[in-house]
């Protein structure tokens, strides 16, 4: 994937989400699914993707998905490929842009580009990992303009 540089979007909020499906996999095949810990360690920018609609589209949830691998159920699987907040928040954000080729635009907040952010109410590097999801978002901005407040 490196040599061609193929950037994989996993579906973030499988590792909290779908836990109760994972003893079909087993643990074996766990340390190797989702594995950002991997890509991340030999230099593959994976980006965040979604399965929506038959899964949710909640970045957060992902966020503590791959943090903690641990699931709704407290079942923790893969555990070798947790990744860190930072490495998590660079997933959903300039990886993403990235990704879809629009790095010069998004992905950070940074001087000429699009202004696409939001504000939360925590911040995921000091919250409990395992209440990252349940972080709340106070204002959402796309293109210098606020399209949501709280």
């Amino acid at each position: 994937m490196k040599a061609l540089g193929a950037v994989p979007a996993a579906f973030t909020s499988y590792a909290y989400y779908n836990t109760d499906k994972f003893h079909f996999y087993g643990e074996e095949m766990m340390k190797h699914c989702m594995a950002f810990r991997d890509f991340l360690d030999t230099g593959i920018a994976v980006a965040a993707g979604s399965d929506f609609s038959p899964g949710p589209f909640a970045p957060l949830m992902g966020m503590q998905g791959m943090v903690t691998r641990k699931g709704w159920d407290g079942g923790i699987w893969g555990a070798n490929q947790r990744i860190s907040v930072a490495e998590a928040l660079r997933i959903n954000t300039l990886n993403g842009a990235y990704n879809s080729h629009e790095e010069s635009l998004k992905g950070s907040i940074t001087a000429g580009k699009l202004a696409d952010f939001v504000i939360l109410a925590d911040d995921p590097h000091t919250v409990d990992p395992e209440k990252i999801k349940d972080i709340h978002i106070v204002r959402t901005v796309t293109g210098g303009t606020t399209v949501y407040q709280a």
